[in-house]
C-alpha cells in the first residue's frame, strides 16, 4: 500500500535520524517520515547499515536521496528497495554549498531535464513510490513560470507526487539556515500549482507551525510536511493520527506516556552500544512550555552524556515535570 501523504515529517540534516524517527513514531503511527538526505554515491559505496539502516517501527518511511546521475540513482534505488523503504525521494531543494558542488539539491531547479532523467531511472528500477522535493525556484528565476516548467518537465518522467517548499532558494548570498527563513513564503504559488495540475499530488512544506495551519493548507493541497515544528515541539505529532488519518484514538495521551513508550527502543539501542545522548537530544522539546520543562532539559543535558548513562537519567528528569 503506498504511503498516505496527508501529513509527513521533513528530511532534516542532523535532526531526523533513526533515533528521532523512532521517537516520533511513538506519537504517530501513520505519518510518513523521511530520512536525512543521503547521497546516492554514499548509499552505493558507504556503510549502508549506518547510513540508511532503520528500525522496523519506523514504517512508513521514505529515503531521501541526493544526486543527479541516473545510473547512481538507479543503483541507490535498488538498494533502498532491498532495504524495504516505502518511497524514494529526490532532493531538489537543499541550498548548501556542498550539494551545489556535487550537482544535487536546489541547483537542480535549473536543470529539470536532468531531474527527469534521474527520476526515470528511479521509477524504472523498483515498484516503490518515487517523489521529488523541490523549492518554488532559485535565485532570479521567474517565480511561477519556472516552477511550472520544472514540474511539467519532471512529471513527464512519471513522477506524480511533488513536495514543494514554498520558498525560493538563493544559492549565492544566503546560508542554508537563512534560506529556511529569509526568502518569503509563497503558499499561493503552491496552491496555484495544485489548481492547475490537479492530476498531480502536491504536498506543501515551509513555515507551517500548527495543526490548524496544516488543516488550512489541506484545503488547497494533498499533503502537509512539518519540519522544525515537529522537531522543536514533538508533542504536536501526538494528535495527528486521529485528526488527519481517521484513527479512533491517539497512540499516547500524555507526554510522560510518550517518553515511557520510547524506553524499550532506548534500551535496545543502549544494549547495541549506542550512547544515551544520541537519543535524548531529540527529546528536548517534549516538555516545551510545561511546568518543569526547563528543569527536565537541564537535567538531561547535564547527565545524558555521562559514561554509562541509562534510563535512570530520564526517570529522574521526568520526576521534575508534574504529570
Amino acid at each position: 500500500m503506498p504511503p498516505n501523504y496527508t501529513l509527513s515529517t521533513a528530511p532534516m540534516m542532523e535532526w531526523s535520524d533513526r533515533h528521532c524517527r523512532a521517537f516520533w513514531r511513538v506519537m504517530t503511527k501513520h505519518s510518513l517520515m523521511y530520512t536525512e538526505m543521503v547521497t546516492a554515491n554514499a548509499v552505493i559505496h558507504g556503510n549502508r547499515d549506518y547510513l540508511i539502516g532503520y528500525n522496523d517501527v519506523e514504517h512508513p518511511i521514505a529515503l531521501q536521496l541526493g544526486g543527479s546521475d541516473p545510473e547512481q540513482l538507479r543503483e541507490a534505488t535498488k538498494i533502498a528497495a532491498d532495504y524495504g523503504y516505502d518511497e524514494v525521494n529526490l532532493n531538489c531543494g537543499c541550498p548548501s554549498d556542498r550539494v551545489k558542488s556535487g550537482f544535487f539539491g536546489a541547483c537542480l531547479m535549473a536543470e529539470p531535464e536532468t531531474v527527469a532523467r534521474g527520476m526515470e531511472a528511479i521509477i524504472e528500477t523498483a515498484p516503490i513510490k518515487a517523489t521529488v522535493k523541490n523549492r518554488i525556484g532559485i535565485d532570479d528565476q521567474e517565480d511561477y513560470p519556472s516552477l511550472l516548467n520544472f514540474i511539467d518537465t519532471v512529471s513527464a518522467s512519471g513522477v506524480k507526487h511533488f513536495i514543494v517548499h514554498a520558498r525560493k532558494a538563493w544559492l549565492n548570498g544566503l546560508s542554508p539556515k537563512e534560506n529556511r527563513e529569509i526568502p518569503p513564503l509563497r503558499y499561493d504559488l503552491v496552491h496555484q500549482l495544485k489548481l492547475e495540475r490537479p492530476e498531480l499530488e502536491i504536498s506543501i512544506n515551509g513555515g507551517i507551525n500548527t495543526l490548524d495551519e496544516a488543516d488550512h493548507q489541506l484545503s488547497h493541497v494533498d499533503g502537509v510536511m512539518l519540519g522544525r515544528a515537529a522537531y522543536q515541539n514533538p508533542w504536536i505529532l501526538a494528535s495527528v493520527d486521529r485528526r488527519f488519518f481517521g484513527a479512533e484514538t491517539d497512540p499516547v495521551t500524555t507526554r510522560h506516556e510518550a517518553l515511557r513508550a520510547y524506553f524499550p527502543y532506548i534500551e535496545s539501542q543502549l544494549a547495541a552500544g549506542a550512547k544515551l545522548h544520541y537519543m535524548t537530544r531529540h527529546l528536548m522539546g517534549l516538555f516545551n512550555a510545561q511546568p518543569g520543562g526547563k528543569q527536565f532539559r537541564r537535567y538531561v543535558s547535564e547527565n545524558a552524556y555521562k559514561e554509562g548513562a541509562g534510563l535512570a537519567v530520564l526517570e529522574q528528569a521526568m520526576a521534575l515535570v508534574p504529570e
